[in-house]
């Protein structure tokens, strides 16, 4: 009998459907990244890049930004551009996001201020950063995937910083410079102060601005400041935003939905 219930055990072992395997788990995937060997910096860059989803072929316009890596503010970025384009409240652009090495040095330009070199060993390399972006990085972005001739750079704090620097430094480098919160009080405030004498003589239509603040003291009233008096330029197209219902830690994904939605927004309809 025990043999018998044994014999029978084994044949229903042998006939039992085999237990499927669990599937393995697959990278999710939103974009491409590589690195690009930099003579002008020196170093090797980390570039990450969101494409949205268009028709084959589609050239796109290019939103190019600092502190973008994975660990930075790519991905949030990347999301506003996702569901903008979706929605059709904004117009589908490649992202390109620079991942940081040295973030304090590249962000900023010189300074006279004791108190500015103490945040950082090793500052005021914004200049070689600007030159990477325009001989190096847009270059191979051209080469790597089809683009229009239209740019755009966003930034927040010190990224902000260079954003207007970039802006008061190489005017017709990008179409539109979206600066949120920027850190005007480098330098003693020096770049928001020369920074209208040094574009009063643009063409009209050169370039779009948009700046937006937190209520974060020393940032808000110099970003008010600044764009009443480039504001005032026949060359500039500026929107401003103050968000003081914001922090400096939480302004950049509002302030950044904002922009998307005013200065990247597709043509109002007939």
């Amino acid at each position: 009998m025990r043999a018998a219930a044994l014999s029978l055990l084994v044949l229903l072992a042998g006939v039992a459907p085999a237990v499927a395997a669990e599937p393995a788990a697959q990278p999710l995937v939103i974009g491409d990244g590589f690195n690009l060997d930099s003579a002008i910096l020196g170093e090797t860059r980390r570039i990450n890049v969101y494409r949205p989803t268009v028709e084959a072929g589609t050239a796109l316009p290019v939103l190019y930004m600092p502190d973008g890596g994975l660990g930075e503010d790519f991905l949030h970025v990347a999301g506003l551009l996702q569901v903008g384009s979706m929605n059709g409240t904004t117009r589908p652009f490649l992202l390109v996001g620079i991942e940081n090495t040295e973030r304090r040095r590249d962000m900023t330009g010189p300074t006279e201020m004791a108190e500015d070199r103490e945040i950082a060993p090793n500052v005021g390399g914004s200049t070689a950063f600007r030159r990477f972006i325009a001989n190096e990085l847009m270059p191979e972005i051209a080469r790597r995937y089809r683009v229009t001739d239209e740019s755009a750079i966003v930034g927040e704090s010190l990224a902000g910083l260079f954003v207007v620097e970039t802006l008061v430094e190489a005017p017709g480098m990008f179409d539109t410079y979206i600066a949120i919160d920027p850190s005007l009080w480098w330098n003693g405030g020096a770049l928001a102060r020369r920074a209208a004498p040094a574009l009063a003589g643009l063409a009209p239509g050169s370039a779009t601005v948009f700046l937006a603040n937190s209520d974060q003291a020393g940032i808000a009233g110099p970003t008010a400041a600044l764009a009443t008096a480039l504001g005032a330029l026949p060359g500039l197209s500026v929107e401003y935003r103050d968000m003081p219902a914001e922090h400096h830690h939480t302004v950049y994904h509002p302030a950044a939905l904002a922009a998307f939605r005013s200065v990247l927004a597709p043509p109002a309809g007939p």
